[in-house]
C-alpha cells in the first residue's frame, strides 16, 4: 500500500500527518511574522533613497531564510534541536539556552495553533483538495492575524496572492463556483471600501486600512460572495467585545487603532468550517 492510499483509507494517519506538518509550517510562520515587516521597511527605505536620488543603503541579506534565526539578546545560534515545535520551548522552560533571557510564548503558541487547526481542517474536509485549501488558508490567516497585530499591516505579499489562490481553487468548485468566488472578491473589497470612505467623510478619520479590503476579497474569492455578510457580521461581533473590553478592562484610549485583520481572520475561519451549517440555521430559523 502506498502512502496515498494509505492516507486517504485511513483518516487517523491523514489528521496526524497534516497536525505534524501544521506544526512544523507554525515554526516558519513565526519567521515570516517577525521577518517580513522588516523586509519590507527595508523596501520602502531603499525605495525611498532611490526616490531621493540617493545611492540607497548598503544592507545585509535579510529574507525568510537568512540570517540564520538566532535569539535576538545574545546572539545565540538556533540549533535543529532547539527549533522543534512546541517541545524545544518546554525543554527550555521558555528561555534562552545561551543567556537565559524569556522567549516569547506566542512562538510556541503560532506553532500549537497552526497544528491544531491543520489537523481540523483535515479531519473536517477529510482527504482531498478541500483539505490542502483549507490548511493553505490556515497558515496565510495565522501569519496575517499575528502581522496586523505587531504592526497593524496587512502585507500585500500574502493578501494578494490569497486572492489569486481562492480563485485557482475554486476553478473545479473546491468551495465555491468560480462565478462565486470572482464576485466574492469584488464585492469583499468594495463592500470595505464603502464603508471606508463613508467614515472618513462622516469623521475625517481613517476607520480601517486597505489591507483589511483585500483580506475580506480573498475570503470572498475563497467561499464566495454568499459568505460575506456572515464573515462582516462575525468579525464585527468579535471585535467589538474586544474592543469593549480593551477600553473597560485595560483602558485603552478610544483613539487607539485596534486592527480588524485579526477579526475578519477570525470570522473567515469560521465561515469556512461551519458557514454553510450557521447560514441554513439563520435561514430556517426565519422560515419558521
Amino acid at each position: 500500500m502506498s502512502l496515498l492510499d494509505l492516507l486517504q483509507t485511513t483518516p487517523a494517519a491523514f489528521i496526524g500527518l497534516c497536525t505534524i506538518l501544521g506544526l512544523l509550517v507554525g515554526s516558519f510562520l513565526n519567521v515570516v511574522i517577525h521577518r517580513l515587516p522588516k523586509m519590507l521597511e527595508l523596501g520602502w527605505q531603499q525605495q525611498c533613497a532611490e526616490l531621493r536620488g540617493e545611492a540607497p543603503p548598503e544592507q545585509e541579506r535579510y529574507n525568510l531564510l537568512v540570517p540564520r534565526s538566532a535569539c535576538p539578546h545574545c546572539h545565540h545560534p538556533i540549533s535543529a534541536l532547539e527549533n522543534i515545535p512546541v517541545l524545544s520551548y518546554l525543554v527550555l522552560r521558555g528561555k534562552c539556552r545561551g543567556c537565559g533571557t524569556a522567549i516569547s510564548p506566542r512562538y510556541p503558541v503560532i506553532e500549537a495553533v497552526s497544528g491544531i487547526l491543520c489537523g481540523f481542517a483535515a479531519s473536517h474536509f477529510g482527504f482531498g483538495m478541500s483539505s490542502a485549501g483549507a490548511i493553505l488558508l490556515v497558515w496565510a490567516l495565522l501569519a496575517l492575524t499575528a502581522i496586523d497585530f505587531d504592526t497593524q499591516l496587512l502585507p500585500d505579499n500574502i493578501t494578494l496572492p490569497l486572492i489569486w489562490a481562492g480563485m485557482i481553487f475554486n476553478l473545479s468548485g473546491t468551495y465555491t463556483t468560480l462565478h462565486d468566488a470572482l464576485l466574492g472578491a469584488v464585492f469583499g473589497y468594495l463592500s470595505l471600501w464603502i464603508v471606508y470612505w463613508l467614515f472618513k467623510l462622516a469623521t475625517g478619520k481613517e476607520g480601517m486600512g486597505y489591507g483589511d479590503f483585500k483580506l475580506l476579497a480573498a475570503l470572498g474569492a475563497w467561499l464566495g460572495w454568499q459568505m460575506l455578510p456572515l464573515i462582516i457580521v462575525l468579525s464585527s461581533l468579535v471585535g467589538a467585545v474586544v474592543g469593549i473590553t480593551l477600553i473597560i478592562a485595560v483602558r485603552q484610549g478610544r483613539d487607539i487603532p485596534i486592527p480588524f485583520g485579526p477579526y475578519l481572520a477570525g470570522g473567515g475561519l469560521i465561515a469556512l468550517f461551519w458557514g454553510h451549517t450557521l447560514t441554513q440555521s439563520y435561514l430556517q430559523l426565519f422560515a419558521q
